[in-house]
């Protein structure tokens, strides 16, 4: 379950907007929910990712070196290795909500999915990838496709659990040697529809 007096990363993207996307409360709940993060630096910048189940359990949590020209590049690369990992434990009929702290690379994701799910979509967001990300945003785009359904949310970076991961990939190399899981979300309770007193009340047999 999540750690105690920290928020899970389903209250996190409950919380949180998800641009070009409205999500009523009862209709946005994903089976999965990723938190990536990329950072640069000079000398060696770093990825993190962080994969919950929607019942607060951990999937995977990595933090790695890398060596991206900048900082966008770096956000694309990260959120490119959490949905391959999360591809690879996870059933192709998933929902998955994605955290990110990186606004354009968000609604890019959005309204990249809406206009596959949607072929009347009319994306009011022009898709503009930084030249350096190579392939890693062809392979977003694939993953996106893989799933059942991907949504992402704005998220401040100081609220990200894998922006620790991102930035101190020496202090954090441990959570690597976490043994690999493959966790289901339970399957959720179906609420029990009950008519207004009004209605129950009615037709009864009268005394």
């Amino acid at each position: 379950m999540a750690a105690y007096g920290r928020p899970s990363l389903r209250d996190l993207f409950d919380e949180s907007p998800t641009p070009h996307i409205a999500h009523p409360p009862r209709t946005h709940h994903r089976d999965f929910y990723v938190a990536t993060d990329g950072s640069y630096r000079e000398s060696s910048g770093g990825l993190g990712v962080v994969i919950e189940t929607r019942d607060g359990e951990r999937v995977a949590r990595l933090s790695v070196h890398d060596g991206a020209p900048d900082n966008n590049v770096a956000e694309y690369r990260a959120l490119h290795l959490g949905l391959d990992i999360l591809a690879a434990r996870a059933p192709g009929d998933a929902t998955v909500g994605l955290l990110i702290d990186h606004d354009d690379l968000a609604a890019n994701v959005n309204a990249a999915m809406l206009a596959v799910k949607n072929a009347q979509f009319d994306a009011s967001h022009p898709v503009s990838i930084p030249r350096s990300t190579g392939l890693h945003w062809r392979g977003i785009r694939a993953r996106i496709n893989g799933f059942d359904e991907v949504r992402a949310a704005r998220i401040a970076s100081g609220s990200n659990p894998a922006h620790p991961l991102a930035n101190a990939p020496d202090q954090y190399a441990h959570v690597n040697d976490e043994p690999a899981r493959c966790v289901l979300p339970e399957t959720p309770t179906v609420d029990e529809q009950v008519p207004p007193p009004s209605r129950s009340n009615r037709g009864g047999a009268s005394d």
